[in-house]
């Protein structure tokens, strides 16, 4: 993000908002989070996003500085995605935001579908 439309946001939770509050950005940070993933690895684990919406996604988390995309000059072509430095730093918020999400399946009686899965 430039500096120039960091300075069009009204507070601090507004431009934060603007990062990481698109429909699967957190969801793509959180499957990261220690992990190197190819674009087709990120679209079998998030199978509700259409490849359009993921990439815009992708591309606006590399725009921000969050992620790092890495092209091989191969045939097919071969992308990577991982953390940034920057990106690192909201590792305690989106493990924040999966521990509240925990929660409130226990409060809602829920089982974890995460758990279901392993």
């Amino acid at each position: 993000m430039d500096i120039e439309k960091a300075k069009t946001f009204q507070c601090p939770m507004e431009l934060a908002m603007s990062i990481i509050g698109g429909k699967y950005k957190a969801i793509i940070i959180w499957h990261l989070i220690g992990n190197t993933l190819r674009y087709n690895e990120i679209q079998k684990i998030i199978p509700k996003a259409t490849p359009k919406m993921l990439s815009q996604q992708l591309k606006e988390l590399e725009a921000d500085g969050i992620i790092n995309r890495k092209m091989y000059p191969v045939v097919p072509p071969k992308t990577e995605y991982s953390l940034t430095e920057l990106g690192r730093t909201l590792i305690p918020i989106i493990q924040s935001l999966e521990t509240w999400g925990i929660k409130y399946f226990e409060i809602l009686g829920l089982p974890n579908p995460c758990d279901i899965e392993k």
